[in-house]
């Protein structure tokens, strides 16, 4: 049996080849939108891709099943409580995919096999895979998508606006867990679809995979307790996920345009962009928040690439705005594919050599405001209508918060705008100041009269000994 696991950090997303190498045949789970690395891998072992599974319809990326069917013939798999609009198979529980070799009379000789399990609860279509070496060994792994994480179970709350409450989606994860997952042998590996970091879970282990042994004693949502129990603690404390979850839940049904990861965006020049901007654009500086400071095109927004770059920006901008890009010299194309990871392929292009262009047109050029600890202390003190903006997550904040400081995710920043005030003095902070840069930019370009954020974040505020408070009390 071949066996990858395939682990995109910036955005805690894992995918699958798994192929039997007699026979040479292979399928991907849970594929990432630029798919070169999966026919890399096929080419390297000499496998052909048959099918691509998919364990849910996911919300946090955009997936690659229609690139890879495109590239490859495969066929596209769900489970059977899937609607899609393109051709898929439906998957039934307890249903055997085997990857021996075929004979001339149509029979598979023996080789990997796959069992899908039927494990609703992070969304109602949700399957987990079972991967056998062949058809009478013992389990060997168990692909258990955004059901099971290591450390975690998956989050039952997206669909909640959609007519089906986080609660019964909490009492299928319940059953899907206990009757499905936790059966399997305690030496069974587990490979979740994410790992620390995804919006997808909220307390996700950093480990990529772990066995079910494992989880049973370290795991809290799978310690002993009864369902009620269970829908209580796995629906308390979610993060805000970004604002583009739906967006990418919806469009992962549909019949869209492939990607083209191969050619960069268009170049533009400093005229070509002020007339995209005219015309509805968002500039999107991708350089660090220490260059952006420096100076920046007025009106761009700042979304750094060292950081979880697509998921951040699909907080701060709408899927269906044209977007220029301002990346540092060669990183145009990876700054565009990042961006459609999460299905954003709206790019009218890129500025060629930035800082060329504004120093050619000074008049276009903006600087940020960014505070250290002990200025924004006598800020405090010294403006009484400032506004001070917190844009952690509320795991993040329930450790302390500057008082009098509004609580405003950045993943929902663009939803939540509208309830600040954009005449008033603005100070954003995050923990460490890369997030505070993204968001004190959006209300830049929204027209906020003066905004600054916070240098080093709450960390630094706290390790200058400021004093802190209860969120209940911010």
């Amino acid at each position: 049996m071949i066996f990858e696991q395939h682990y995109l950090e910036c955005l805690s997303q894992a995918s699958y080849v798994i192929g039997d190498e007699a026979s040479g045949r292979a399928v991907v789970v849970d594929p990432r939108r630029d798919i070169a690395p999966y026919l890399e891998s096929a080419a390297e072992h000499g496998l052909a891709i048959e099918l691509v599974l998919e364990t849910h319809f996911h919300a946090d990326f955009l997936s690659g099943h229609l690139e890879l069917s495109a590239a490859t013939g495969a066929a596209i798999a769900y489970g059977s409580m899937a609607d899609t609009e393109f051709d898929s198979r439906k998957l039934a529980d307890g249903e055997r995919i085997e990857l021996g070799a075929i004979g001339d009379d149509g029979s598979i000789g023996d080789g990997v096999v796959l069992e899908i399990r039927h494990t609703p609860g992070h969304t109602p279509e949700s399957i987990s895979i079972v991967v056998y070496e062949n058809a009478d060994s013992a389990p060997y792994a168990v692909l258990t998508g955004d059901a099971l994480f290591v450390g975690d179970v998956g989050r039952p709350d997206l669909l909640s606006s959609k007519g089906v409450t986080s609660e019964e989606l909490a009492g299928s994860l319940y059953d899907s867990l206990h009757n499905q997952l936790m059966t399997l042998p305690d030496e069974t590996r587990v490979y979740p679809a994410h790992g620390a970091g995804s919006a997808c879970g909220k307390n996700l282990s950093s480990d990529t995979w772990s066995t079910i042994g494992a989880q049973r004693e370290t795991n809290y949502a799978v310690a002993p307790m009864s369902k009620a129990e269970f829908i209580d603690v796995v629906t308390a404390g979610q993060s805000a996920p970004p604002a583009y979850f739906s967006y990418d839940a919806s469009l992962n049904r549909e019949i869209r345009p492939l990607l083209d990861e191969a050619t960069p965006p268009a170049e533009m020049t400093f005229d070509d962009v002020i007339n995209a901007v005219a015309g509805g654009a968002v500039i999107l500086d991708t350089r660090s928040p220490e260059e952006f400071a420096r100076g920046h095109l007025a009106g761009s927004i700042n979304v750094g690439m060292a950081g979880r770059y697509a998921e951040f920006a699909g907080g701060v901008i709408q899927p269906e705005r044209p977007i220029v890009l301002v990346a540092e010299a060669g990183r145009e194309l990876e700054a565009k594919n990042r961006l459609a990871r999460i299905g954003f392929d709206n790019v009218a292009g890129a500025l060629v050599e930035p800082e060329a262009a504004m120093a050619a047109n000074p008049d276009g050029v903006a600087r940020s405001s960014r505070l250290d600890a002990s200025a924004l202390v006598s800020a405090i003190d010294e403006i009484e209508n400032l506004q001070l903006v917190d844009v952690r997550q509320p795991g993040e904040t329930e450790g302390g918060v500057i008082d009098g400081a509004i609580l405003l995710p950045l993943t929902k920043l663009d939803d939540g705008i509208g309830q600040l005030d954009p005449t008033r003095p603005t100070v954003i902070y995050c923990a460490g100041g890369f997030r505070s840069s993204i968001a004190a930019s959006k209300l830049m370009a929204a027209d906020f009269d003066d905004v600054s954020d916070l240098l080093g974040g709450y960390g630094a505020w706290t390790e200058a000994n400021h004093p802190t408070t209860t969120p209940s009390n911010a």
